[in-house]
């Protein structure tokens, strides 16, 4: 007969009968009633829909209504717009239905949030008969999701809880119930890769499970150990990539490169020491050492000394920044280049001299304390701060430097000093917990100047995000022929109707959606890339129109407007944080991060305007895409932002920036877990001393 794949066995022995159960599918004798899933690939995979939890979709959270985000604060009345959806122009509706129902409870919609009824506002949030709350309102806007505007305005209320189901391990419960070595798949794809490296080699396997997996784990233990060796050993298999810095994006590319095997291949590496400690570079120039043994060409784009004195050939572009640069200054050795009188051989050299530490200020001020910053690896640190200082957070990769100053210090003190968080929880983004937080009664603000883009679109350029273009607006508007044809400062905008080409509405190109491609721009036929009609091209200033004023460059305009004093000393910031070859009109999403970063150091100088500040500066390795010389020009930068009254605080590798810095401080002495720790902190010179301190060992050579 057939059995579908199962039988039964009826053992009759002397003094008993035994039935024995065989099965071809997977079933446990103690629990009969459980069917397991037939194990493959597709069922601990979270991205495919076989495997993946169906009430979080592979996410490992759940988006809910979220009371906070509801109420932002505790501190508003009802009459001033404490539900926040409800004080949206739109819903006028839903607000008047709000007060006539507190006033038939008998509250008072002046009163604060915070001091209304625990009773009352559960009902405000989750209604009562004869009234709607305001989480069943948004529940019933879902069903117009389809529209954007809906799911943006959903979205601002909603923040990530774990899944329920799946406890955040984001696959099916099935495939929770398979372990290997005792462990579920969850659970080893949460160790750092440093410690699943021994979990692997410690598996215990029958002769048959040896011979199964013996080239699964070859090829698995060969991956985890180059993730291990390009510094990445504090990560986890279950990271998110959107959590990964660029330079640990690149690094784990590497190790993919690495681990393919692939020979007489050419490998194109742009800046990979991006974000590592100069103990994490020597790793990482190890691993493209072994890429270039293995038959492969490795061409890199460098500024950093250690990879430039290892490579086998060195070619050089210069001699200066955009239009004075795209030559060719120097090909050959690293040692032949040392000898010559080009911008790098003078910075490896040593004989490019960089900031004297003589010049360092004195530490013998007010400061800011923080006390039990704790989050992700960091373990109730203290620190301090000097005011008016340069301060410089350091330590190898992965041991809580960005945590500790833009998840802790930064959210903590926009909280204080500006009585709001920017930190987007509904985003997934978090805010780190502190003891206590003293200092900063003599701060007037904190301003983060990281590398993220100026704008999204080609309309934003330096010279609009500086407000230059405000000013050659008016001069155009005040020549003779322009007052004549009645053109105003508007007029020669290009982002509002009136001079600007209509077809392209004054981008100079038109946008082609590709539908299922990234969108093309190509230029605009009717302007010829001009942005503005052929009538307000006619207005010139010293034979320039406005078109053309776009394409000078900052050194070009400042020498063109040399008369024009506000707009000069706008440009001129420009000019001093080394972007004096930036056009004018150059599209904000050609540029860098790091020229994104100097620009809005710019800014802030053009907004002080000569008076002194009183600012927290917060900045993420700024010196990412600079060369050595660029290095001396940033720090100069930053010593005028000190000068000026500020304080600032840099993380940073650059060890050029930590030995001129006045303060450092250096954690450790690890990565992830090992890591979290204050190491060191002081003078560079007190750092260097300080046997535990991997940074400061780097120090002591560059401080004698």
């Amino acid at each position: 007969m057939e059995g579908d794949g199962e039988a039964i066995v009826v053992a009759v022995l002397e003094t008993e009968e035994r039935r024995l159960l065989f099965t071809e599918r997977f079933r446990c004798p103690d629990h009969p009633q459980v069917t397991f899933t037939d194990p493959s690939p597709q069922l601990f995979s979270f991205n495919n829909p076989y495997g993946t939890c169906q009430l979080c979709t592979g996410f490992g959270a759940t988006l809910d209504y979220d009371v906070d985000l509801v109420v932002p604060s505790g501190e508003v009345s009802l009459a001033d717009g404490a539900v926040d959806p409800w004080a949206k122009p739109r819903y006028r509706r839903e607000r008047e239905k709000l007060k006539t129902f507190a006033i038939d409870e008998g509250v008072s919609i002046y009163s604060p949030w915070e001091e209304l009824s625990e009773e009352f506002r559960s009902k405000v949030m989750f209604g009562t008969k004869g009234f709607r709350g305001v989480i069943p309102f948004l529940v019933s806007k879902e069903k117009k999701r389809y529209k954007q505007y809906i799911r943006v305005f959903l979205r601002q209320y909603q923040s990530p809880d774990t899944c329920r189901s799946c406890g955040g391990s984001r696959i099916r419960p099935e495939a929770l119930w398979v372990r290997v070595g005792g462990c579920p798949i969850s659970q080893v794809s949460a160790l750092p890769l440093e410690e699943l490296g021994p979990w692997l080699d410690g598996l215990q396997l029958s002769k048959m499970e040896e011979q199964v997996a013996e080239t699964i784990l070859r090829e698995l233990k060969s991956r985890v150990a180059f993730l291990c060796d390009v510094g990445l050993g504090y990560l986890a298999l279950a990271r998110q990539t959107r959590t990964l810095s660029g330079g640990e994006a690149q690094r784990i590319n590497l190790a993919n490169s690495l681990g393919a095997a692939l020979v007489e291949t050419l490998y194109i590496l742009d800046e990979p020491t991006i974000g590592l400690h100069p103990k994490d570079t020597s790793a990482l120039l190890d691993l493209i050492k072994r890429l270039r043994n293995a038959g492969n060409t490795v061409v890199v784009v460098e500024h950093d000394t250690q990879a430039i004195r290892s490579a086998d050939h060195i070619v050089e572009l210069g001699p200066g920044s955009g239009e004075q640069g795209g030559e060719v200054v120097f090909e050959g050795p690293p040692e032949e280049l040392e000898t010559k009188d080009t911008s790098t051989g003078r910075y490896i050299s040593g004989r490019f001299s960089g900031p004297s530490r003589q010049t360092r200020r004195r530490v013998n001020g007010a400061s800011i304390f923080l006390k039990g910053a704790r989050l992700h690896n960091l373990k109730g640190i203290d620190v301090e701060i000097p005011l008016g200082t340069l301060t410089a957070v350091t330590g190898v990769s992965g041991s809580g430097k960005s945590t500790l100053v833009h998840d802790v210090l930064y959210r903590a003190a926009e909280r204080e000093l500006g009585g709001v968080s920017s930190v987007k929880e509904h985003l997934g983004e978090v805010t780190g917990e502190y003891s206590e937080l003293k200092g900063l009664t003599g701060l007037e603000a904190v301003v983060l100047v990281d590398q993220s883009p100026i704008g999204r679109t080609p309309r934003s350029n330096p010279a609009t995000y500086i407000k230059a273009w405000e000013h050659i607006r008016k001069l155009f508007a005040s020549h003779h022929l322009a007052r004549e044809r009645g053109y105003g400062p508007g007029h020669f905008s290009f982002n509002v109707s009136g001079g600007r080409c209509e077809v392209c509405k004054g981008a100079g190109q038109v946008k082609i959606e590709m539908v299922f491609m990234a969108d093309v721009y190509v230029g605009c036929d009717t302007c010829g890339g001009a942005r503005y009609n052929r009538e307000l091209l006619e207005v010139r200033i010293r034979g320039k129109n406005v078109s053309e004023i776009l394409e000078l460059t900052v050194t070009e305009a400042i020498r063109f407007f040399i008369r024009e004093r506000k707009l000069g000393q706008k440009l001129w910031q420009l000019e001093q944080v080394g972007l004096g070859y930036l056009r004018l009109g150059q599209a904000a999403t050609t540029l860098s991060g790091g020229e994104a970063q100097r620009l809005k150091i710019a800014r802030e100088f053009t907004s002080a305007a000569g008076r002194r500040g009183r600012k927290l500066y917060i900045l993420d390795e700024p010196t990412t895409g600079l060369s050595g010389e660029d290095v001396a020009k940033l720090l100069e930068v930053l010593d005028r932002l000190v000068g000026g009254g500020n304080t600032v605080v840099v993380i940073e590798h650059n060890l050029d920036v930590v030995s001129a810095a006045d303060w450092v401080i250096d954690l450790g002495p690890g990565a992830g877990a090992r890591g979290g720790e204050v190491v060191a902190m002081g003078t560079p010179e007190r750092v260097a001393k300080v046997p535990e301190s991997v940074t400061g060992h780097y120090l002591v050579d560059l401080l004698s």
